[in-house]
């Protein structure tokens, strides 16, 4: 009821989208300690698809989300609109400042200017409020007299918090995917809806992310129902929380139970026409313990430096008749399903037909369905030294373990290159030559010699030292 009031009796500002004509009401800039305050997401003439959270204000704690529709017929135009009402109550009274935020709807970007809000003592409301009177009792109690209070039952609800993966035992560094739930069951007649998500979910991925394992998270932006079956029973999927996980040693992999709470509504036993129907409460749902078995890799002597996964190579050269102490580029990419931050740069052998130069690196993840999938490519610079017939293979290959074969594999390039000209080889050496200063390094004694005595050098110093003092002398007794 506070949020008609409110609504009516405020100034609210609006930002407007045109294109899909998508309002943002903030509330009034003065309210009192016991009243709420909100944010209004409304649009018009057109399917609200999707959004995303509503911002954390300091000072004002998220109550829950409300949603409603409307559809009017005038002189035969038919216009609509859809409304998702966030609800904040005050935390202390004072000045609290609501920063500019931006928020996603239907894939459009909108830019809300901030504003404060002053929170002031309790509200009294009055008692000739027309609202209260409309809203708060029933008119056909001026018919049939005053009616007892209403009574509130609790329905049993058909829903729960599941914790899934897709895989119950994998390989060291093999990705499983994990998915966090709610689920209500299509012949579920209790009302329910989220609330404070945001600071929820925070809670719970502290609890659930484990620490031996790296992570792929797929960034949930809108919560959307999905319709699924499981054993024969139809659910609408709620999808909160979803990541790929790769475990980085041999331990389990464990997921705790862990709560979500709900806003749940318990609903009127005998409702009237004008009076209350529900009554807002929250249970708290808990999804089952999950664990993961996770098997060494098989024996190899690169068996702790393996990436896992199924790969392919894709690879490209600038061309393949070269001269001598001419650069070229060539790409080395690695592309398929698996952890693609962990793809580690092939291991290049010494060898003075070429040199190789540190490659740039870039990568490509896609996170879409149960997967991690993309792309990483090493870009090299690498001049030909010796002339000669060279398959790259013998320089670039790349061992991984395919988890789905259970064997391991390499990747092997398959272009050969012809270069021609005469052997750098020489220059290469001449280039480093420091001169003949160096050159005697090697043949000089390093042994350790002490300096040479050089008795006439002590006697003179000593016969300066006499003569300077004896001059000393006659100067201070002369002067006596």
């Amino acid at each position: 009821m506070k949020k008609i009031i409110f609504g009516l009796a405020s100034a609210l500002f609006c930002v407007s989208l045109s294109a899909q004509n998508i309002q943002i009401q903030l509330g009034p800039d003065e309210i009192g300690i016991n009243q709420a305050w909100t944010i209004t997401l409304t649009v018009n003439n057109a399917q609200l698809k999707g959004y995303d959270n509503f911002p954390d204000i300091e000072g004002l704690q998220k109550r829950g989300t409300s949603s409603s529709s409307q559809t009017n017929i005038i002189n035969g135009q038919i216009s609509s609109s859809q409304s998702v009402i966030m609800t904040y109550a005050p935390l202390r009274q004072g000045s609290v400042t609501v920063s500019s935020f931006k928020i996603k709807v239907n894939d459009q970007i909108i830019s809300v200017p901030g504003k404060k809000i002053k929170i002031g003592p309790p509200v009294q409301i009055q008692q000739n409020d027309p609202f209260k009177s409309l809203f708060d009792r029933d008119p056909f109690d001026d018919f049939f007299g005053k009616k007892q209070p209403t009574e509130f039952v609790d329905v049993k609800e058909d829903a729960l918090l599941a914790l899934t993966t897709n895989k119950d035992e994998v390989y060291v560094g093999e990705g499983f995917t994990a998915t966090l739930s709610f689920l209500v069951a299509e012949n579920n007649r209790a009302p329910m809806q989220f609330h404070d998500l945001g600071r929820q979910l925070s809670d719970i991925l502290k609890k659930i992310r484990p620490a031996n394992c790296w992570e792929e998270n797929f960034n949930i932006e809108n919560i959307d129902g999905e319709a699924i079956e499981i054993g024969g029973k139809r659910y609408t999927q709620y999808k909160i929380y979803r990541a790929t996980f790769f475990p980085l040693n041999s331990q389990e992999v464990v997921f705790p139970s862990i709560g979500l709470e709900m806003i749940k509504y318990k609903v009127a036993k005998n409702p009237s026409f004008f009076g209350q129907s529900r009554q807002e409460d929250y249970k708290t749902f808990y999804s089952k313990e999950k664990t993961i078995k996770v098997k060494d890799l098989p024996p190899h002597p690169l068996r702790d430096a393996v990436a896992v996964g199924n790969y392919k190579l894709e690879e490209h050269i600038g061309q393949t008749e070269l001269k001598t102490g001419q650069s070229v580029s060539y790409d080395f990419a690695i592309y398929g399903e698996g952890n693609i931050s962990s793809i580690s740069k092939p291991n290049l052998p010494h060898t003075g037909a070429f040199d190789f130069y540190e490659p740039n690196v870039k990568q490509n993840i896609i996170r879409e369905g149960s997967h991690v999938s993309g792309t990483k490519t090493f870009s090299y610079f690498m001049i030909p030294k010796e002339p000669g017939t060279f398959k790259l293979s013998d320089f670039f290959h790349w061992v991984f373990f395919n988890p789905q074969t259970k064997k391991y594999d390499t990747l092997k390039s398959q272009i050969t290159v012809n270069v021609t000209g005469e052997s750098q080889k020489n220059q290469s050496i001449g280039s480093n030559d420091l001169g003949s200063f160096y050159d005697r390094i090697n043949t000089a004694d390093n042994s350790l010699k002490t300096v040479s005595d050089k008795a006439w050098m002590k006697w003179s110093v000593n016969l300066f030292l006499v003569v300077l003092l004896g001059a000393v002398g006659y100067w201070f007794f002369r002067k006596r």
